[in-house]
């Protein structure tokens, strides 16, 4: 049971760890899309979009995909 709490609990931090990795990126994201619009620049728009939106998928898997582990062994 030691080695399931375990688990259970570094799934949890896993999960955590990857919300805030996407949503960090999707800040970024936000800050260079604005820029962007900013110095009126299609490059930093389209990065900060790209950015954005890839954020957005990592937290995504980090709500879903990343607690599914746990029940991997259990």
């Amino acid at each position: 049971m030691l080695v399931m709490e375990f688990f259970s609990s570094a799934v949890s931090t896993l999960s955590t760890l990857v919300i805030a990795l996407g949503a960090g990126l999707a800040v970024w994201g936000v800050v260079n899309l604005l820029e962007g619009y900013g110095n009126d620049n299609p490059g930093a728009k389209s990065q900060g979009i790209k950015q954005l939106m890839a954020g957005g998928g990592i937290v995504v898997i980090g709500v879903t995909l990343v607690p599914m582990l746990s029940g991997l062994f259990g």
